[in-house]
């Protein structure tokens, strides 16, 4: 099996602790958050899904992607303000900038953990399906994509 390119994501979270210093940031026209609340979100995304993946029961996979996923994420897209985050990955009222600290050290460490999944861990998204490890490091990083475009938008 070929060795997954996790250094895409890794760039990313590097590029998102260099926005720790804008964290109190917002733009009302951009986005009703501000920053932390972005970068926590998105974190929460990356953490959990390593999480289900990883307790997840390989031989209940089923290839069931959806046709708009397969979509999004060949272009690298998510819509802004289409989609409503299950409750488990909204951020609390308050993000504080040690949790976004201590959750991007663990997302880092999480990233290395998909390396060792079975090709059939998955998770379930709410509208693409089931999504498995060969499709995992693209949905986060369209994911991550498109929170890091939101974040520019703010700090612009």
């Amino acid at each position: 099996m070929q060795k997954l390119n996790i250094s895409v994501v890794e760039n990313q979270l590097e590029e998102m602790e260099s926005y720790l210093p804008n964290c109190e940031s917002i733009n009302a026209k951009i986005s009703k958050a501000n920053v932390a609340w972005h970068l926590d979100h998105n974190l929460k995304v990356i953490n959990s899904v390593v999480k289900v993946m990883h307790e997840s029961d390989p031989n209940l996979y089923k290839d069931n992607f959806s046709f708009l996923g397969k979509v999004l994420l060949k272009f690298n897209f998510f819509p802004k303000g289409k989609a409503k985050a299950p409750k488990h990955v909204m951020p609390p009222e308050i993000v504080s900038k040690e949790d976004i600290i201590s959750q991007l050290a663990l997302a880092k460490k999480n990233l290395k953990e998909i390396e060792n999944l079975d090709k059939n861990a998955h998770f379930k998204h709410p509208l693409f399906g089931n999504v498995n490890k060969a499709r995992v490091l693209t949905f986060l990083k369209a994911h991550t994509n498109h929170h890091l475009k939101i974040v520019k938008s703010i700090l612009k």
